[in-house]
């Protein structure tokens, strides 16, 4: 079957969840590449990509490819699912005979409840869904694949598991999905060179942190890898065929989990000469930091996420503020960038927990932050103890925009006062003279200043919308207790 792969264009501006492990628009236009649409894409010859967000793709004109396909493959995630929904039944109301099935962790967790929000889905594939879709396009029944859920007779069938694919050498390369499909000019992430190709070298991530969403609902927590020669192979073909390309980033779970691979990748890494950045854990030590930075690589994006000791804990994050501090130190010793990521409203997250994290955060002191509310997305850890504790709704979880608001509010919090907090962290990090230094200086060595201006009107038109949700939060609650005042007089 001529098969549509679609990253949807849920709200404007969206970085999905085809690529992104937190679903939402950004602060500063950002897109992450489709990357596990790209690998059954390449399994199939007829078959297109759209990544509808970057390529600016609008919902009318993703409609009207319906009449061109016999099967679209929908990658959804929980802040957009009722507007891809909506996307399928129009695109099935244009091509009533083409097959629709959805991808993603929304239709993982609960692909009875997905299924039954739409006659226009006929069938959704839990977890990795690479081989089954390529099969299915090729000719395969759905009862013959595992993993899938389908409708039958008009009721729901769900197929017995299958296992985590074990050899991803056999995978094809994303990166000719990405030259076939996409224009990688428009993809940017504020703190990686501009433009930049990503993949993955592994699949799957050991560490047991209560909010990451794949690990638990898509990829799996057993770590799988491709081999150092695949890995540089793909590499040498991503530099040999786009044109202008400043940097490779390598978007696994966790890069440098274990020593002795990390190491080893970055001495085949090394001879092609390039750059390329990646995520990693604090645990990480001098010896590998080093291998990778000899190898090329620029920056690595470090998830903090708190600096407070209670709440790493909570999160069964593995790691400790001591090892943060470690690990930090040694990155500056060896010229190593960090973009680090912090969580506002984690549980047990207090006012004194809060201000705590923003001091550690000024005293490490990395090149660049993010800072994310704590989204509890069905099928983690950390939605079932929301949940539990009857903290948690899935309404809400974005503004018109597609930009995050809390789903999980604690007692002596309003949704106010977190989105708050998000905008204060910001503002005393970056707005300290050492910070605008540093950015400021950073684009004009890098001829990036162009770009700060855009990503400076993006942010604050962000944080605008950000104040006015607080004010409006503030003016609810006043309202509220007025209400409540009167009425016990």
């Amino acid at each position: 079957m001529r098969t549509l792969f679609l990253n949807p264009p849920s709200f404007e501006g969206f970085d999905g969840g085809a690529g992104s492990r937190w679903p939402a628009s950004r602060e500063i236009e950002s897109y992450w590449y489709p990357v596990w649409l790209a690998y059954p894409a390449g399994m199939l010859a007829d078959s297109k990509v759209v990544d509808g967000p970057p390529h600016k793709v609008s919902i009318e004109q993703t409609v009207a490819m319906a009449s061109d396909f016999e099967l679209l493959v929908l990658f959804t995630s929980s802040p957009g699912f009722n507007v891809d929904v909506r996307i399928a039944e129009m695109m099935k109301d244009v091509n009533p005979k083409m097959k629709v099935g959805f991808v993603g962790p929304p239709v993982t967790i609960e692909p009875e409840k997905s299924l039954r929000a739409s006659k226009a889905i006929d069938f959704v594939v839990r977890r990795e869904f690479d081989y089954q879709i390529a099969k299915y396009a090729q000719g395969t029944p759905l009862a013959d694949l595992p993993g899938v859920s389908y409708w039958k007779d008009g009721d729901v069938v769900h197929n017995p598991e299958g296992g985590v694919i074990e050899n991803l050498d056999e995978l094809p390369w994303v990166t000719k999905v990405y030259k076939r499909d996409l224009d990688f000019r428009r993809y940017n992430v504020p703190f990686l060179l501009n433009p930049y190709v990503s993949f993955y070298t592994t699949r799957g991530c050991p560490a047991m942190c209560t909010f990451c969403l794949w690990p638990q609902t898509h990829s799996g927590h057993r770590w799988r890898l491709r081999s150092s020669d695949d890995v540089a192979a793909e590499c040498k073909y991503t530099l040999e065929n786009f044109p202008g390309l400043k940097e490779i980033f390598f978007d696994d779970d966790t890069f440098n989990y274990r020593k002795a691979r990390a190491i080893e990748l970055s001495n085949k890494l090394g001879p092609l000469n390039f750059t390329w950045s990646c995520t990693s854990r604090v645990t990480t030590d001098y010896e590998t930091l080093k291998a990778m930075k000899d190898a090329g690589c620029r920056l690595l994006i470090v998830g903090y996420e708190s600096g407070d000791e209670q709440i790493l804990k909570n999160i069964k994050k593995g790691a400790t503020i001591d090892m943060a501090q470690r690990f930090t130190e040694n990155c500056h010793k060896l010229g190593l960038t960090i973009h680090g990521d912090f969580i506002v409203g984690l549980p047990g997250e207090t006012r004194q927990s809060l201000r705590k994290t923003i001091e550690f955060a000024k005293k490490l002191d990395v090149e660049t932050i993010q800072v994310s509310l704590g989204h509890a997305f069905p099928g983690t850890e950390f939605y079932e103890h929301a949940k539990a504790n009857g903290l948690v709704s899935i309404e809400g979880m974005t503004d018109s925009g597609g930009h995050q608001l809390p789903n999980a509010v604690y007692p002596g919090f309003d949704r106010g006062e977190l989105v708050e907090w998000v905008e204060r962290f910001y503002s005393e990090y970056y707005f300290r003279p050492k910070a605008v230094w540093r950015v400021v200086s950073s684009a004009v060595r890098n001829n990036d200043i162009p770009r700060l201006y855009k990503e400076a009107r993006e942010y604050l038109f962000v944080s605008k919308g950000r104040k006015k949700f607080v004010r409006e939060q503030k003016e609810a609650s006043a309202a509220a207790l007025r209400g409540a005042e009167g009425g016990a007089s």
